[in-house]
């Protein structure tokens, strides 16, 4: 069995909107569901890091914005048929609904990062939907007291199953590129498909006013058919923050997600799209390359948790700098160096939760890696001298999930604290 071409195909998924306020939705509608109509009380327990993410982030094709405000509207007719998908039509009374339903919220400290559970009844009837672990796996389910589902929490709290988690866990740098190097058509296909969606919302979104208009200001004065490699990198960071900035505003179109999130499907895909364009590479080329950023984001997200304090834009952005290098003809070495640079450079990134600033750290780290490129061309990196940087960049990821995992975890916690107390 090709372990990598299976993980490909079940991380790179399309959604609409932010995932944590889609995987709300998809836990209320399956609540709903089992209720069988609509609830007079719905309950909501989850993590610090999924009120976090889903707290300043628009919901697509409404002005609601929230946990809560999500969860209802998966209650009120959300289909859970349509995945992480679910938030891609919504009707007027299902909206009408959502706004009048009471949604009571508990933020629990014994739950997984991931982790979401609406309870719902209508006075006669319970249904209880737990959604962990993945964005879109129901762990645990129940009609009037009677379990019908029961799964480890967190057995995905990392990109594979715990049992084949050192499949990607500990991959190194080479066994990837290796890979990239004799990827299967359907592997290339699946990253080329992905490609072409994120640009949709990316092109879309330099032409119209989202967010802060990061990436359309951004863009401006750019040729949109670059002339130099500069200006295709420059590009590149512009229409991936330009794809950011609709994503966090709500915008209609939907976004190929890897690791649960579509901010780092963007930034894995868009930037090698344009600079592979003034290149001129071939699709097999782009595609190749685009095999080789999408391992190395899942890469480093089975080294951290899927949420956490650690921005998810940055580690994906390790996973473009991989990807442009290989684009440029660059071997080995110089990809280990230019993950050197990134994780010098950018490690301590916050997440502060899903907003309209996300295209703004997009814009940074997408920058970050062009120019991690050229300083790995010329054989520069920062050594094992350097803070937290390895003798390679295997050492150096490795070092990064210690940051994310020992280090960053009261980070966190002051992050959410600071947030909710803007709030009241």
């Amino acid at each position: 069995m090709d372990r990598f071409l299976e993980l490909l195909k079940k991380e790179m998924r399309p959604a609409m909107g932010c995932t944590e306020p889609a995987a709300s939705a998809l836990a209320g509608a399956k609540a709903g569901e089992l209720l069988g109509t609509i609830p007079t009380s719905v309950e909501v327990v989850t993590s610090r890091d999924m009120v976090k993410n889903a707290m300043g982030v628009g919901l697509p094709n409404c002005s609601l914005k929230g946990i809560q405000a999500a969860v209802a509207l998966g209650v009120c007719g959300g289909s859970v048929d349509k995945g992480l998908s679910i938030l891609s039509e919504i009707g007027q009374e299902q909206l009408r609904c959502a706004s009048a339903l009471q949604v009571s919220l508990k933020i629990s400290v014994d739950v997984p990062s991931l982790y979401i559970k609406v309870s719902a009844t209508n006075g006669k009837s319970s249904s209880v939907a737990i959604i962990s672990g993945e964005h879109d796996r129901f762990s645990y389910l129940e009609k009037d007291g009677v379990e019908l589902l029961s799964l480890p929490v967190d057995n995905c709290s990392s990109v594979l199953e715990e049992a084949d988690e050192d499949v990607i866990g500990k991959a190194t740098l080479a066994s990837l590129l290796a890979y990239a190097n004799e990827a299967p058509p359907e592997a290339i296909q699946l990253c080329l498909d992905a490609k072409d969606t994120n640009l949709v919302i990316a092109e879309h979104a330099v032409r119209h006013e989202y967010g802060l208009s990061v990436g359309r200001i951004a863009s401006e004065g750019l040729n949109h058919e670059p002339r130099s490699l500069t200006e295709a990198f420059s590009l590149a960071s512009a229409l991936a923050a330009a794809a950011s900035d609709a994503r966090m505003a709500g915008c209609p179109l939907p976004v190929i997600i890897n690791s649960g999130s579509g901010n780092q499907g963007i930034t894995l895909t868009v930037p090698l799209a344009v600079v592979a364009s003034y290149l001129k590479s071939s699709d097999e080329k782009l595609g190749r390359a685009l095999v080789l950023s999408e391992l190395v984001g899942l890469s480093l997200t089975a080294r951290k948790n899927r949420l956490s304090a650690l921005c998810g834009a940055f580690t994906a952005s390790i996973g473009t700098a991989c990807g442009l290098v290989y684009l440029l003809d660059g071997d080995l070495p110089v990809m280990d160096r230019a993950i050197n640079t990134m994780i010098g450079n950018l490690t301590g990134i916050i997440c502060d939760g899903a907003k309209m600033t996300c295209a703004l750290k997009i814009y940074s780290c997408v920058e970050a890696a062009n120019l991690a490129c050229k300083l790995a061309f010329r054989g520069y990196s920062p050594g094992n001298e350097s803070g937290i940087v390895g003798n390679t960049s295997l050492e150096s990821m490795d070092f990064l999930s210690r940051i994310s995992r020992e280090g960053m975890e009261e980070t966190d916690k002051t992050i959410l604290s600071i947030m909710l107390g803007k709030q009241r």
